[in-house]
């Protein structure tokens, strides 16, 4: 009999143990003080004190849930990390390249909420104007497909070249209809487009870059887009918080965009991009 019930005692604390783990992962987005933790992929720690607001705000709003940023060195497994579960949440692209990845790899995801709008400005050392472009001048633009279709639209937009309407926010040099000029346009590491500079007669990059290279991305530019977001021509280039498709109306992450939606957050970002990032939300 003592045997038995030493068995039967033997059995339930078997079943007590493998219970533990599964109600730990049922609560597992939940930490230790009852706060709602979400995951959030970045790229990069640039943004990080914009998100320490949007804590501060969900605190101030009453709310239990919390943002913890994951950051990536790359854009692309970010994105693979949401589809997998791994984070919940991503806010560090803009509509085109979301869009540039659903279409390559069928994601189902869905935005959110618009966080910021980002220049791309064109810089030269060699002249102050892009009215100053002669035949056979050298343009560098960025080596990856969105924000090369991107600077390409900068320089249609600047009446340098004409494009064909029909490949959309991503165009190739190749799809090129009309250079007047004969520009021989070149693509190159983004990263390295500033400091390349002397061998162009413009260069086309990305802000942080130009940050980087302690030049101002609106002052130093040459030729610069509308920083309105609300220009139809900048939608494609603005950044957004990004969820899965089957999750988007969590209570959670409408909680999360209310709290990046503000004052507080729009300060934050003039303050902390010198007034280079334009917030693209209403508050």
């Amino acid at each position: 009999m003592k045997k038995s019930n030493r068995f039967i005692k033997v059995v339930l604390l078997l079943a007590l143990l493998i219970s533990i783990p599964a109600f730990l992962s049922a609560c597992g987005n939940k930490n230790a003080s009852g706060k709602q933790v979400v995951k959030v992929g970045v790229v990069g720690t640039s943004d990080a004190p914009i998100w320490k607001q949007v804590n501060q705000n969900l605190k101030k709003q009453g709310s239990k849930v919390r943002v913890k940023l994951v950051s990536f060195t790359d854009g692309v497994p970010a994105n693979q990390a949401q589809a997998n579960k791994d984070i919940d949440l991503t806010a560090f692209q803009h509509y085109a390249f979301l869009h540039q990845e659903e279409k390559e790899k069928h994601y189902k995801f869905k935005v959110i909420g618009q966080t910021y709008l980002v220049p791309l400005n064109v810089f030269s050392s060699k002249i102050n104007s892009l009215s100053k472009i002669k035949n056979g001048d050298k343009i560098a633009i960025p080596n990856n497909v969105t924000n090369a279709g991107r600077a390409l639209k900068v320089l249609e937009t600047a009446g340098l070249i004409k494009l064909d309407p029909s490949k959309g926010n991503t165009p190739a040099i190749q799809d090129i209809t009309q250079n007047k000029h004969h520009l021989k346009i070149i693509q190159v590491d983004p990263s390295k487009i500033m400091n390349l500079l002397p061998d162009f007669t413009a260069g086309i990059t990305n802000s942080n870059f130009v940050l980087a290279a302690k030049k101002d991305p609106i002052k130093d530019a040459i030729y610069r887009v509308s920083p309105k977001y609300s220009d139809p021509k900048n939608k494609p280039w603005i950044n957004v918080i990004v969820a899965r498709k089957d999750e988007a109306n969590k209570a959670a992450y409408k909680q999360i965009v209310k709290a990046y939606h503000t004052a507080s957050v729009a300060k934050e970002l003039q303050k902390l991009y010198s007034g280079v990032y334009t917030p693209a939300f209403k508050y």
